[in-house]
This record gives structure tokens, C-alpha cells and sequence, in this order.
């Protein structure tokens, strides 16, 4: 029986399926129509709307593959899954868009080169517009389907069936110079639409691929989840959160904790168990590892040294947090993390100088400190 984090992937997949047909059908309807009305106008505008549609549905098309790949199981060669398959079907749209505006603007030029006379219709005027309102009100559905299941590859179609709909009112408008003035802008309006179908293409493609590299986690998922850790009475803080993404939605990650010292190896294990288990099951992220950090209470010294050592280390610019704090008398030890911003000029050349600033208010003391990054820190 599936878990609840699977029934909400499996519900997931089926609305970014709908929606993807949706837009097949909706766009094959819109490509017959302006192809046969650009044919018979001879206008190179409509017919590069046209084949903009057929690519419109060509993208959907890949959406639902990429999304039926992506929702395979995990197995022995690709034990995360296979989500990562989506940032990819969105590429390939991407590439698509940008072929699809690279190829209309060639076929533009060539017609302002040798221009061909439009011809106008009522009819013609017509269809086109039940067009521009066909294609806001698709994008607009896509698009919000897109952002509902962070899909990608839907943002993208919708966000492109958007631009469609002000591109063929564009064309509404040439039609309605000609009419009026004689004056024809065909071409040179092919060309316009070509240039913002390359720009839109080339910016899909460029988000596509930050995301394959690597970008921060969405602030929201990391407040819910170190607030969901810290509501264990055990717990006093939840620091270094970081997430690897392996598809939308699908993440596995590491936290460490801040717990007294007083916690046995057992009741510690207890408690990381519940940890893993709540934020699977709440999240749908899985912790594979949860470090713990040791607190001292048992000594008003070492409580109070803590708050001189915090006030030193954030006084520094660029220093966004310390945890981890934990001395050892015996030993003359003094143990923190500091997390430095990436705002920073010379991450190191601040930590040094912390770490000065802390050796000389504990001459005595062997500083032991890590520099942590803000890989989710917000």
C-alpha cells in the first residue's frame, strides 16, 4: 500500500498529466486554424504562430514522458530515484523554444527580403482573436498547475501559451494596420515574435540548467522544517540543514541538532529515530544522517563563557550564526561552529580573525572551531 508521500507524488503526476494534455489538444486545434488561416492570407506572422503551437504541444507531449520517467522507483542503479528526469524534459523543451524562435526568425528575414502581399479577412481577424483567448486561458491553467506541483516543464508551457496570446494579438494588430493604412509589417513583425521566442527559450534553458547545477533550497521547506525539529523539548536548536534535490519535491539531506549533555547514546538514538520519521512523513524529506551537538548545563561558567564567545564571534560582519558551542575544561578546549556568509569578501580572512578575537579572551584554551557555509541559512 502506497505511503502518503507516494499518494501525493502519484496525485502530482496525474494533474501535471492532465494538464499536459490539456494544452495537446487545446494547441493542435490552434496550430490547424492559423496554419490555414496564415496559408490563406499569406501572412508569415500566422503561420510562425502556428508552427510556435505545433511546438507548444511538442513540449507538452515531453512533460508527460518526463514525468512518467521520473516517477519510476528507485532501484539498484539510481537508488534516489529518477525525478531529476523532469529538470531535463524541461531542457529539452527549453531547446525546443529556442529552435522553434531560431527558425522563425530565418524564415521572417526571409520575407522582409522578398515580401509577400497579406490578404485579410473578417474571418481571419476573428479566429485569430478566439486564439488570444484560448491561449491566456491555457497558459493561465498550466501555469497555475505548474506552480501547484513544481513542475517545471508546466511553468515553462504556461508561461510560453502566455507570451503566445500577446504575440497573436501583435498579429491582430498588423492585420488592422493593413486594413486601414496599406501599410504591411508582416515580416518585420515575424521577426519581433522569432526575437522573443529566442529570448524566452534561452531563459527556460538557463534556469533549467541552475537548477541541474545546484541552487539553494526554497526558504519555506527549510523554516518548516528546523521548526518542526525544535518543537522536541529536547532539542534547543536544529542548524546546518542541507538538502539534495533529486527531482521536484524529492529531497535527502542532513541536519545536526543541539541537545543537553546530559542525553544517554540511547535516548539520543530514540530521538533521532522520531526526528527521521516526522519529517518523512510530514515533509516527504528524507533525513539520512542527523549530527548531534553536545551542551553543556551542568556548569554556569561554561553557560556564561557561551554567551561572551557568541558576542564575539557575531560582532564580526558577515557572521550569521554560531552553535555547536561546547568547552571542556579538563582539556582547555573550546569547540563552535560559525556559519559566514557568502557576502563576504574573504570567508576565511573573517573566520581567522574570530577565531583571534576568541583566543585572546581564552588564552588558556585550545579554539577548535569549523567554518560552516549558509547552504540553507536564511
Amino acid at each position: 500500500m502506497p505511503t502518503e508521500g507516494e499518494k501525493i507524488m502519484i496525485d502530482r503526476n496525474r494533474e501535471i498529466i492532465r494538464a499536459s494534455i490539456t494544452g495537446i489538444v487545446a494547441n493542435f486545434f490552434l496550430a490547424a486554424f492559423k496554419a490555414a488561416v496564415g496559408l490563406a492570407s499569406s501572412s508569415v506572422a500566422i503561420v510562425m504562430d502556428a508552427v510556435n503551437n505545433i511546438s507548444d504541444a511538442a513540449s507538452s507531449v515531453i512533460t508527460i514522458v518526463g514525468t512518467k520517467l521520473a516517477g519510476r522507483q528507485a532501484d539498484r542503479k539510481h537508488p534516489f530515484g529518477y525525478g531529476r528526469i523532469e529538470y531535463l524534459s524541461a531542457m529539452v523543451i527549453s531547446v525546443i523554444v529556442l529552435y522553434a524562435g531560431i527558425t522563425a526568425f530565418t524564415e521572417s528575414v526571409k520575407k522582409i527580403i522578398d515580401p509577400v502581399t497579406p490578404e485579410y479577412t473578417t474571418v481571419t481577424i476573428v479566429i485569430i482573436a478566439v486564439a488570444v483567448i484560448v491561449k491566456i486561458a491555457l497558459g493561465t491553467y498550466v501555469k497555475r498547475v505548474g506552480v501547484k506541483t513544481h513542475s517545471d516543464s508546466l511553468i515553462n508551457s504556461g508561461t510560453d501559451a502566455l507570451l503566445d496570446s500577446i504575440i497573436s494579438a501583435s498579429t491582430i494588430v498588423a492585420a488592422l494596420i493593413y486594413i486601414f493604412f496599406g501599410l504591411s509589417l508582416e515580416a518585420w513583425l515575424g521577426a519581433v515574435i522569432a526575437l522573443i521566442i529566442i529570448k524566452s527559450g534561452w531563459e527556460m534553458l538557463r534556469s533549467t540548467m541552475s537548477q541541474i547545477l545546484g541552487e539553494r533550497v526554497d526558504p519555506e521547506i527549510v523554516i518548516k522544517i528546523k521548526s518542526a525539529i525544535k518543537e522536541y523539548p529536547e532539542i534547543s536548536g536544529a542548524y546546518d540543514l542541507i538538502l539534495h534535490n533529486y527531482g521536484p519535491d524529492s529531497y535527502n539531506g542532513s541536519v545536526h541538532i543541539e541537545v543537553p549533555d546530559t542525553l544517554s547514546a540511547g535516548e539520543i538514538d530514540i530521538l533521532t529515530r522520531r526526528i527521521v520519521a516526522d519529517i518523512y512523513e510530514k515533509h516527504g524529506v528524507i533525513l539520512t544522517a542527523i549530527g548531534v551537538y553536545s551542551i553543556n548545563t551542568k556548569d554556569p561558567w561554561v553557560m556564561e563563557a557561551r554567551k561572551k564567545v557568541s558576542s564575539i564571534v557575531m560582532s564580526h560582519e558577515h557572521v550569521l550564526q554560531m552553535h555547536g558551542f561546547y568547552i571542556n575544561k579538563e582539556d582547555k578546549v573550546i569547540r563552535f561552529d560559525t556559519v559566514i556568509s557568502f557576502e563576504a569578501n574573504d570567508r576565511h580572512q573573517v573566520f581567522t580573525e574570530l577565531c583571534k578575537d576568541v583566543k585572546e579572551a581564552y588564552p588558556g584554551y585550545d579554539i577548535q572551531a569549523a567554518m560552516d557555509m549558509d547552504f540553507s541559512e536564511i
